[in-house]
């Protein structure tokens, strides 16, 4: 039994680490109503400037805030030329936009900083310690603290402020939210520069974890099952979906693998998501959809 909690503890320590990938996408889609499809390239790209700035020899604390303004003017960048001509274009359209900023993102990077893969070392101990006779990762404790800590302090600032309201707003309609006096652009900036902080804290960590590479952007595809379980409009949807898919992959893996061949950790939630789609195609936590015919 306490293998088998050790096993789970390990999944939802990942899952939350899943969960703020998940939180960049939500964000974006509550302002736009598309999947983002640059957010992983945002991953790439911040991990990659801060890394890369720091083996330049910089102080830590000044390359965290260079990084940082690095990503908020990218995202008044995306606003001004990608998203503000679009407003009140169809999803397809603004998604078809953000396909092109993740390409160009990873062009980009790649011209500026190499291609070279690069350890990220960020003072946090990798080492496990027995805790009631289960073997816990010190690093996995940390990480998903911290990331506990930015998915709940968001959750809250976008459900408790006008911003939050003005969110939503805009979600539902950008026309109608011009029309009442929203600032449609202003919204579009301080989401963006929200899933830009996101994407460098995830950056760091995944980075941290798995190295600072161009295979880092797809660690955003495992948010896409998160999103599904959880509803893609809702900020703790992220967090439970995180936690659901984190604990389930390593579960699977350990007491399911074994009869299957093994190595299902990678395939398993995106199963478990489209199994889930035929039940709830909304999320735990999605907005019903009612059409009238």
């Amino acid at each position: 039994m306490s293998f088998f909690f050790e096993v789970l503890i390990s999944g939802l320590l990942a899952g939350v680490m899943y969960s703020l990938v998940a939180l960049g996408f939500v964000l974006i889609y509550k302002a736009s109503g598309v999947l983002n499809f640059a957010q992983g390239s945002m991953v790439l790209f911040a991990a990659l400037t801060f890394v890369s700035l720091l083996e330049k020899g910089w102080n830590f604390w000044a390359v965290l805030v260079v990084t940082l303004l690095a990503m908020l003017v990218l995202a008044i960048v995306i606003e001004r030329v990608v998203l503000r001509p679009l407003v009140n274009q169809p999803q397809i359209t603004l998604f078809m936009a953000t396909i092109g900023v993740s390409f160009f993102l990873e062009g980009f990077a790649q011209a500026l900083w190499g291609t070279e893969v690069h350890g990220l070392e960020l003072g946090i101990p990798d080492k496990p310690f027995e805790f009631m006779g289960m073997m816990i990762s010190q690093f996995d404790i940390v990480a998903a603290g911290l990331s506990g800590v930015l998915v709940a302090s968001l959750a809250l600032f976008f459900s408790k402020t006008r911003i939050g309201r003005a969110l939503r707003a805009v979600a539902d309609d950008h026309q109608a939210a011009l029309t009442v006096g929203i600032p449609l652009q202003t919204i579009w900036v301080i989401v963006w520069s929200v899933a830009g902080l996101v994407a460098l804290v995830a950056g760091l960590l995944w980075g941290s974890r798995l190295g600072v590479q161009f295979s880092l952007t797809l660690i955003t595809l495992k948010a896409l099952p998160v999103l599904i379980l959880g509803g893609f409009t809702s900020v703790p949807g992220a967090i439970v979906g995180g936690l659901i898919i984190g604990g389930s992959e390593k579960l699977a893996e350990v007491y399911v693998g074994p009869y299957v061949g093994g190595a299902i950790e990678d395939w398993f939630p995106y199963m478990f998501a489209m199994l889930f789609l035929l039940v709830r195609p909304e999320g735990l936590f999605g907005e019903k959809r009612i059409e009238r015919v």
